[in-house]
């Protein structure tokens, strides 16, 4: 079956995408506390939106603790990782103690409420934390990189962290793209019944298109093996921005609705324009650390 053509895009949604990138770009200039605030604030929507969808199928979350401490991981996560704090030894280790911490405390939580609290009830909590709370901390992780060795020949005006979080954020957008413009055009192949309007050649034309910019960014940051390290990056962004996408797509169907919400007009909810960042930032700041040896 040959998925539907999309709509042609309404000027609603191009002025709203364009205020939300120009939002983005601000914050990341910004960076420190200013970026994570900002963060803190989409995640504390995107976490609102998801727990409307799982009380939408009779699920009951702790909400309230889990909205106060995916914050809390944020925060210390920018403590730790930013500014004089970065490196301090009780800084780090409270920032790595918050995640399990936090877990143990939302099933305190739960345990006390006067209907106790199912799997479902935990479960959905639980990911909420890792979804919504640790996968995002890789963003601020991300944007207090300082090791010039990471953008040689950018590093005298820009910082090498504020580089490769515009790196990652250019290669969703370019999986975006490639899988949309591909897939319009020679998409024949339905990728998953989960999302019918994504086609196995619209994910490929994503992953060539994150491939080609990835190697690209690998050579114009004087990276060693450039090409190789940057093509690779800009794969595994790909597919993992695919893997992020889809996952939102299972719980919209799961809860029967289309958008996750109506907070941006033209595009839905919070989590239907962040579904792509979600797990990238943890994969791409992993491999390039793995990578860094090489890198250098």
């Amino acid at each position: 079956m040959i998925p539907a053509p999309r709509s042609r895009t309404s000027p609603q949604r191009l002025l709203s995408g364009y205020g939300a990138g120009a939002f983005g770009l601000l914050v990341v200039g910004l960076g420190g506390w200013w970026f994570t605030v900002a963060l803190g604030l989409m995640v504390h929507l995107g976490l609102l939106e998801y727990f409307r969808l799982a009380q939408s199928k009779g699920i009951r979350p702790a909400t309230k603790t889990t909205l106060v401490l995916v914050q809390l991981l944020l925060l210390t996560t920018q403590w730790a990782h930013g500014g004089d704090a970065a490196g301090v030894g009780f800084a780090s280790d409270l920032a790595a103690a918050v995640l399990p911490l936090s877990g143990a405390a939302i099933c305190g939580w739960l345990l006390l409420q006067p209907l106790t609290g199912t799997i479902a009830d935990i479960a959905a909590s639980i990911f909420a934390l890792f979804y919504l709370g640790f996968l995002p901390s890789y963003w601020i992780r991300l944007r207090d990189l300082t090791d010039p060795a990471l953008a040689p020949r950018l590093s005298g005006w820009l910082s090498s962290g504020m580089v490769l979080m515009l790196m990652a954020c250019l290669l969703i957008v370019a999986t975006d793209i490639g899988s949309y413009v591909i897939g319009r055009r020679y998409g024949r192949h339905p990728l998953s019944p989960i999302s019918p309007g994504k086609t196995v050649e619209g994910a490929l034309g994503g992953v060539a298109c994150a491939l080609l910019l990835g190697a690209g960014f690998g050579e114009l940051l004087g990276w060693n093996w450039g090409w190789a390290v940057g093509g690779l990056l800009g794969t595994v962004v790909a597919l993992f921005a695919l893997v992020g996408d889809l996952t939102e797509s299972m719980m919209k169907r799961d809860a029967g609705v289309k958008d996750s919400g109506d907070f941006l007009p033209g595009h839905g909810g919070i989590l239907d324009r962040i579904d792509s960042y979600l797990f990238t930032p943890a994969v791409f700041f992993t491999v390039v650390k793995l990578l860094l040896p090489l890198i250098r």
